[in-house]
């Protein structure tokens, strides 16, 4: 009379233990699939960062195509194509961004830094001024500032460059950025600041050193400045002042740069060797 009751006990716990393996396989396939994610979302942060441009775009469009609507993957796309310098392409990638209903103020920030490398200024600036006052972010007062030059608006340039570097912790770029404006205006002494400022956080950026000689020469200050430099550095630079000597017709003062350089450089400096001959040339003629 009991084998009915030890078969239901029996079955009874048969059922509780297939309800217990259901149950883990489903915490099992859960986090395979949080595992999955969080490979997909490194390989996506290695691709956008050490990845090679090519190779990025190619994983991008592929994810993009495998899942689309995704918006983390199209921000990959669009972010990808920028380091590829593709900017026609990242344009078209980003306004796909801008129109997810999930995208962000930084998302239209991204898009104006499109238009702006593809050279579509007047696109840029709508774009910018979508954008609420509010969302204040060193990318995007940078890019205002930028604008503001294109369009010669010096007081605003000014304005947008002064708080840019406000609100980064490595502002040698936007210094750079800044004093090339000043040089473009004819404000040399302004210009030889802002990249002595440029400088002073980045000594090793070269543009900032190459401008820098500019802008001195322009006041036709011919010495190098007191900056680290190497010896192809020092060539490099005394070529450049020696042109700029040139071009304000101080021919003797940079004949003269231009030996120097010639003398300075480690090897064959092709580029001085061949504007001095066209100087001598041109004397000669």
């Amino acid at each position: 009379m009991r084998h009915p009751i030890v078969m239901s006990l029996t079955v009874l716990g048969a059922l509780a233990l297939s309800g217990c393996d259901r149950s883990g396989e489903a915490e099992v396939d859960r986090a395979l699939r949080d595992l999955n994610v969080i490979d997909e979302s490194n390989l996506n942060d290695v691709m956008l960062t050490v990845g090679d441009p090519g190779e990025a775009v190619a994983y991008f469009s592929r994810a993009v195509a495998n899942d689309p609507g995704r918006i983390d993957l199209m921000r990959g796309l669009g972010k990808s194509l920028i380091r590829a310098q593709r900017p026609t392409e990242a344009v078209a990638a980003w306004q796909a961004v801008a129109a997810h209903p999930e995208h962000t103020n930084e998302d239209s920030v991204d898009l104006a830094d499109a238009f702006i490398r593809n050279n579509q200024w007047t696109e840029a600036e709508a774009t910018l001024n979508m954008i609420p006052p509010t969302h204040e972010t060193f990318k995007r007062y940078r890019l205002e500032a930028m604008v503001a030059d294109a369009n010669e608006n010096w007081a605003k340039a000014d304005s947008f460059y002064e708080i840019a570097v406000g609100l980064t912790t490595t502002p040698a770029g936007v210094y750079n950025n800044w004093g090339f404006s000043k040089l473009t205006r004819g404000d040399y002494r302004g210009a030889e600041r802002l990249f002595s400022d440029a400088l002073r956080h980045d000594p090793s950026m070269f543009t900032a050193k190459n401008n820098l000689v500019l802008a001195r020469g322009a006041q036709r200050n011919y010495d190098l400045p007191v900056i680290a430099m190497t010896q192809i550095e020092r060539a490099q630079l005394l070529h450049t002042l020696a042109l700029t000597a040139i071009k304000q017709n101080d021919i003797t003062i940079g004949r003269g740069l231009l030996r120097e350089a010639i003398d300075t450089h480690p090897q064959h400096f092709e580029e001085a060797v061949r504007a001095l001959r066209a100087l001598e040339d041109n004397v000669t003629n």
